[in-house]
């Protein structure tokens, strides 16, 4: 579907309007994120709530909170994040936000070095992928996203990081590889909202 893109995002997407899929709102974020890497923390929180700068509308009417889902929250039974936690998260995360890889991951490092039990590790991990990804480093956000899958395969941010492995192995000419990340994200998380993008990827991938 169109996507029509305020000013205050264009430096993600360098277009006014952009195409991306979704049946809903978490899904049509999780592939604009796979495209614009970034962009989806740029419109909801770390909770997966819409910023309060931001209105996004369907059809006419603005979206509710709720629709963002998909929030990263602390799995049964494991404790919420602390506040210097959240503190130590949120420093890291607003270098990303500013272009600042290199310095993002080294704080994201830094975070998993003192937090490695937090609640927030798999999110910290997934992010040093992401900033390698940004700045086109894709053997290392491979190898990033692999480390988060094999340390928390049940986290909420796993099949996003599958997305990336994808996402770079296709930036980086390995288009069969590509397909089969895509196939095995969709095996093993099909419920989540990174499935829906992959399912409309691969379908691009077969024309």
């Amino acid at each position: 579907m169109k996507v029509l893109i305020p000013s205050a995002l264009r430096s993600y997407t360098e277009r006014a309007e952009t195409e991306a899929s979704g049946a809903t709102l978490a899904a049509l974020l999780a592939d604009l994120d796979g495209q614009y890497t970034g962009i989806r923390f740029r419109i909801v929180d770390e909770q997966d709530r819409i910023r309060r700068h931001i209105r996004i509308f369907v059809n006419g009417e603005q979206a509710r909170e709720q629709a963002a889902a998909a929030a990263t929250q602390p799995a049964a039974g494991e404790a919420p994040a602390t506040p210097a936690e959240t503190k130590a998260y949120e420093a890291a995360l607003n270098q990303f936000k500013l272009g600042n890889y290199p310095l993002a991951i080294s704080a994201f490092e830094g975070f998993l070095v003192t937090y490695p039990s937090s609640s927030l590790a798999p999110s910290a991990q997934y992010w040093i992928g992401n900033a390698y990804y940004a700045q086109r480093d894709y053997k290392k956000a491979i190898a990033s996203q692999e480390k988060l899958l094999s340390a928390w395969p049940d986290s909420s941010k796993a099949p996003d990081g599958m997305l990336n492995i994808a996402s770079s192995q296709e930036a980086s000419g390995d288009r069969r590889g590509a397909r089969k990340t895509l196939e095995d994200l969709l095996a093993k998380y099909p419920a989540s909202p990174a499935a829906a993008s992959a399912k409309q990827r691969l379908q691009g991938m077969r024309h």
